[in-house]
């Protein structure tokens, strides 16, 4: 989808100003150029308030646009308030001269080279952010923080052993109580972030991870749409198994190359599906 969008991109000369293009579906397929589609299509962006991901490179302006998680990407959603969050306007960053994006030619590393903390999804309209995760870098006790206490120990060790380089983090509040944190982590390899994840977290295993978040005691794994996976990326998501207390988690691990994603949501009562899924995607994209 990104490298999609990066090619668009490079048609134009740079500093040109690009007009806002017609939505893409999330399976790269172009869509029918009638005006119908196309009156549908933008009411369906205005109404929805769907995210949009513009892909720029280096000395250029805007290149082009997607929607993010159109309302047929999430299943069961026939009611018109379905909880969606508002996003502002995501931009991929801009590269070093003569580097590439990841999963593109000339980058068999798998190398994110633009800085990691311009690759955390911003918070949504209407949240109150987090002063200590304020999208900067953060210590790799912050992170660790997430976890219960009897996992820290571990994975405190594993990561010493490993090339973590650094840890990236945002975290907000919704007005209904969701707490949303977002961790980066970019190790020195693809190797060694594969490592992490399947040795250490355990994400891909067959009965989920054994680091559990802080508070989690069992889980149930979670899929999401086949319309909104990104290429190149793994993703493992997972819910909190019910009986759990006064509030509920669901979390997810992105697997982007060198770079390891923890996305977690807590809400009171009941940790909502399609804010969750909404936010694993846009940052899932953001790092694909």
């Amino acid at each position: 989808m990104t490298e999609q969008l990066a090619e668009q991109g490079t048609e134009r000369p740079a500093g040109q100003s690009a007009e806002q293009p017609a939505p893409v579906p999330a399976d790269g397929t172009a869509a029918p150029a009638s005006p119908r589609r196309a009156r549908r299509v933008l009411w369906a962006v205005a109404r929805w308030t769907a995210a949009v991901v513009v892909c720029g490179g280096v000395g250029a302006g805007t290149a082009a646009g997607i929607t993010a998680l159109d309302r047929d990407d999430v299943p069961g959603l026939a009611t018109e308030g379905d909880g969606r969050w508002e996003y502002p306007v995501l931009r991929l960053p801009a590269l070093p001269v003569d580097r590439p994006r990841p999963f593109t030619e000339g980058n068999e590393g798998e190398v994110h080279h633009a800085d990691l903390r311009e690759l955390l999804l911003p918070a949504p309209a209407g949240a109150t952010p987090d002063p200590t995760l304020d999208g900067g870098f953060t210590s790799t006790g912050a992170y660790l923080s997430l976890y219960g206490k009897e996992f820290r120990g571990e994975l405190e060790r594993t990561l010493a052993d490993s090339t973590l380089r650094h840890v990236a983090a945002r975290a907000w509040t919704m007005p209904d109580g969701t707490r949303t944190s977002v961790h980066l982590l970019r190790f020195g390899s693809v190797g060694h972030a594969e490592a992490y994840k399947d040795v250490a977290v355990q994400a891909d295993a067959a009965d989920g991870p054994k680091a559990l978040p802080e508070g989690v005691e069992g889980l149930v794994m979670e899929s999401f749409a086949d319309d909104v996976e990104v290429p190149d990326t793994s993703l493992y998501a997972f819910r909190e198994k019910k009986p759990y207390g006064p509030e509920q988690t669901r979390w997810a691990y992105i697997q982007a190359g060198d770079v390891l994603a923890v996305v977690t949501q807590t809400r009171p009562g009941e940790a909502l599906l399609v804010p969750f899924q909404q936010t694993v995607t846009l940052q899932n994209q953001l790092l694909g």
